[in-house]
């Protein structure tokens, strides 16, 4: 897989890199949007929940990491514009057409559709890993090579998520809700929440326009491997069901959180969220805290494997409307401007037009998302919802006039 850390200037007006990053984000905002009119109609569809899940996790959330974790990484080790992106296209390609699959196999209940997707999207994965790994091989030491180090952990997790979902689809025996159970802590704790934890070590002070604390990097260190450690005791405790153990490796990878937590919290300190971007990705790692807080009470309330699989769908709400979609929504609000160049003229008008009305978007969003998950009655649950859809769409329609409107500008 290839990627640029310098611009190279075509004669369209835009670099090439922001011609791709232009081309690449249509792809995760095709799957929200998909994720949109799923929400609206799922009434009418069967498995609208498990549609709705995989379309953020592994359509819009995979497909972004797969792009902006090559686009830091190349940043971070100074790896040289690539002459063309046949690799990127390919490895999108490859991984879109299997998620398509995997898609299609839920909708219809086509297992074995559903492991030939699971095939594609795993080949994708791993072309990451290998790209990722020669790249920190060859590179000259950085002092924030560490997050790279992050990718390389996150991805090797994603692979092993992977076999055990495509596992879940051809099995249904006892043992399908502890590989339920390890399928989904291994994509969202180890693909996504490590992700997230490398990236933010230099990206949230950027986004709050400050400096990193000074133990940040020191804390990232650290965290790394206590994280790893702590999901392969969870997925070991998990596979065998023995819940004590689960929820001690649970414990490792939330101290892993916390020890990240704290330089970033120290900068937002120095220099207060301002921005939709800002305040959107700070509202996620509380909800994250809260995520792994239920997560644990599950693990050590529930009587048997399957209890534990039907409790842990009241923190996927949470975790992933509240962690995730919000990380993911913040982030591209900041990086989408910075990425379609232009000077900083253009970077600011962009970014003002993503950033606003950013505080009711944030208050709405998760004031309707905490009265959601209250016991309340099922028309203030569609009012809320259709809240959370309303915040959705305040995002989509302006980051798609940004993107219309950096095609047309010389």
């Amino acid at each position: 897989m290839t990627t640029a850390a310098t611009p190279v200037q075509t004669s369209g007006g835009l670099s090439e890199r922001a011609r791709w990053h232009r081309r690449a984000a249509l792809i995760p905002l095709a799957y929200l949007a998909a994720l949109m009119v799923v929400a609206l109609v799922h009434p009418w569809l069967p498995a609208w929940r498990w549609l709705g899940m995989h379309l953020l996790l592994l359509g819009a959330v995979t497909n972004a990491i797969l792009v902006w974790s090559a686009h830091f990484t190349a940043a971070i080790l100074r790896i040289p514009a690539p002459a063309h992106r046949r690799a990127d296209v390919t490895q999108l390609t490859v991984h879109n057409a299997g998620v398509m699959a995997v898609l299609a196999s839920g909708a219809f209940d086509r297992p074995w559709l559903g492991v030939a997707g699971a095939v594609a999207v795993f080949a994708a994965v791993v072309s990451q890993l290998l790209w990722l790994a020669r790249k920190l091989r060859a590179a000259v030491p950085s002092r924030f090579a560490i997050t790279v180090r992050y990718y390389l952990a996150a991805t090797t997790a994603l692979l092993t998520g992977i076999p055990v979902g495509a596992w879940m689809l051809v099995v249904d025996d006892t043992t399908r809700p502890r590989l339920l159970l390890v399928h989904a802590h291994v994509n969202l704790l180890g693909w996504v929440t490590l992700t997230v934890l490398g990236t933010v070590l230099t990206f949230w002070p950027t986004v709050l326009r400050t400096r990193m604390a000074d133990s940040a990097a020191t804390a990232s260190r650290t965290a790394l491997p206590t994280a790893v450690t702590g999901l392969a005791v969870l997925a070991v405790g998990l596979l065998s069901w023995w819940p004590l153990l689960a929820a001690g490796g649970l414990a490792l990878f939330a101290m892993a959180v916390a020890l990240t937590a704290g330089p970033a919290w120290r900068a937002g300190r120095v220099k207060p969220p301002a921005s939709y971007a800002a305040w959107s990705i700070a509202a996620a790692g509380g909800w994250l805290i809260l995520a792994l807080a239920v997560d644990a009470r599950i693990l050590l309330t529930a009587g048997t494997a399957a209890q534990a699989a039907d409790r842990y769908s009241t923190m996927l709400t949470p975790l992933l409307i509240g962690f995730v979609a919000q990380v993911l929504l913040g982030s591209l609000s900041y990086l989408l401007p910075m990425a379609l160049g232009g000077g900083p003229a253009a970077v600011r008008e962009r970014t003002s037009v993503l950033d606003r009305r950013s505080a009711q978007r944030v208050t709405m969003a998760n004031t309707a998302l905490v009265v959601f998950l209250l016991p309340v009655g099922s028309y203030i649950r569609i009012t809320t919802s259709l809240l959370i859809l309303a915040a959705l769409v305040q995002f989509l329609i302006p980051v798609t006039r940004v993107l219309l409107t950096a095609r047309r500008k010389p």
